[in-house]
């Protein structure tokens, strides 16, 4: 009887297979996907292409004021190559100078929240603050950055402009290439900034065209009354 008891009892144990086609639980590897602050690159960032557009269009500016009077291709190359020596120790210093006054602040208010904290909550920020002196801004940095990037987007008028000997094609060539160096300029910085592209290219690119134009147009019109 016990026999046919617990074999009667193992006929009724029905096993469950797991079924091939069923979707598979995906197991989420690692920590949650941390979103990068863009924030942090404001600073070389705004740097860089502010050096960049800023030396190409102040060059650039200046070869053709200079040119709008007078045509020669000397005069014009080396009046760009001043404003590239004088723009880019300008950018750096001011942007020295600058960055530097922004670290003496937060530095300054950095020590100023460290003595009004307690001594057991000081304990317990330490990591905090090791990361916020991290985020502290570069003054060397954010120089050099613009003292490069000045000089490269200068670079591009004086390269247009320097092998070509008739005037009104020296000058078409120069717009030419102002104008998709800055296009370049625009989308690398948006695209670094995660901004809109088409807004940020034509914004650089209508205000270079205005400034040229104006430079030119001014030029001229006192060479002209031989002021």
């Amino acid at each position: 009887m016990a026999s046919n008891h617990s074999s009667s009892s193992l006929n009724e144990i029905e096993l469950t297979l797991p079924n091939p086609c069923d979707a598979i639980p995906s197991v989420q590897l690692g920590g949650p996907e941390v979103e990068f602050d863009y924030s942090k690159r404001s600073q070389w960032l705004r740097a860089a292409v502010l050096g960049a557009n800023d030396g190409l269009v102040s060059t650039a500016s200046l070869m053709m004021g200079v040119g709008s009077v007078k045509q020669d291709m000397k005069a014009m190359i080396l009046t760009g190559f001043a404003g590239l020596v004088a723009g880019a120790c300008s950018m750096a210093i001011g942007e020295f100078v600058s960055v530097y006054s922004q670290l003496d602040i937060e530095s300054a208010q950095m020590k100023r929240d460290k003595e009004g904290a307690a001594d057991g909550q000081m304990d317990k920020e330490g990591d905090g603050d090791n990361g916020e002196e991290e985020s502290l801004p570069n003054p060397l940095q954010a120089a050099s950055a613009s003292a490069l990037s000045f000089s490269v987007g200068a670079m591009v008028p004086l390269l247009a402009a320097s092998f070509i000997r008739s005037y009104r094609a020296r000058l078409g060539a120069m717009i030419v290439a102002a104008t998709i160096a800055l296009m370049a300029f625009g989308w690398i910085g948006a695209v670094l900034g995660k901004a809109p592209v088409l807004r940020s290219s034509l914004r650089v690119l209508i205000g270079a065209w205005l400034a040229m134009a104006i430079t030119f147009g001014l030029t001229k019109l006192i060479g002209a009354n031989a002021l």
